[in-house]
């Protein structure tokens, strides 16, 4: 028997939080595998993959649209994960520095990638708070494997303020290799934790 969405959502939701995360919900109950959270596998994936593969596969994307579907999405997690005390300082910056090397990096993708099959490839939600790395990463919504991974770290050179370092991780060598998207500049004092 297939259970409607918003049950199955219900459910996991309820099994999840009546458990306190310990037990995973039945698999009859969880439509695909889930994606995992910064480099290594994790549980505690915050989004619905289900809901994600049936919006992605539904629709056929341009190369155009893809890259701005994706960009609006990749904003909308930046800026989530940045939280109120970041964003309004380091906003200006990222706007004009790293924004566009992400969107570089994304139409980079969408060329590689026959246009037939953007639809299956997705933005994660729900980034990292704390001090993770974790901005969003671009997965393929019919597997769960992550394509390309975008992470923010903090740097504290000696003798010099902080700095929050932009880079992706790829596939392609197993998300070993850094590849720098930019630096943008915090101050000499701590910054608060990601999502605050």
């Amino acid at each position: 028997m297939k259970l409607p969405s918003w049950l199955r959502k219900t459910l996991v939701a309820a099994i999840t939080v009546c458990t306190f995360g310990l037990v995973t919900p039945p698999a009859s109950l969880l439509a695909a595998k889930e994606p995992p959270s910064d480099d290594a596998p994790s549980p505690d994936w915050k989004h619905s993959q289900a809901d994600h593969a049936a919006e992605a596969v539904s629709v056929s994307l341009t190369r155009e649209q893809f890259i701005e579907e994706t960009m609006e999405k990749a904003v909308a997690q930046s800026y989530e994960k940045f939280g109120r005390k970041i964003a309004p300082v380091i906003e200006d910056e990222f706007r004009t520095v790293i924004l566009p090397r992400i969107e570089e990096v994304i139409a980079g993708l969408a060329e590689r990638c026959p246009e037939e099959e953007l639809r299956y490839l997705a933005v994660s939600e729900n980034p990292s708070g704390g001090q993770g790395e974790r901005i969003f990463h671009i997965y393929r919504a019919d597997t769960a494997e992550d394509v390309i991974r975008f992470h923010v770290r903090r740097e504290h050179p000696p003798q010099d303020g902080y700095w929050f370092q932009f880079h992706y991780h790829t596939c392609d060598d197993g998300f070993q290799a850094h590849y720098e998207l930019g630096k943008i500049y915090w101050s000499k004092n701590t910054p608060p934790n990601w999502r605050t």
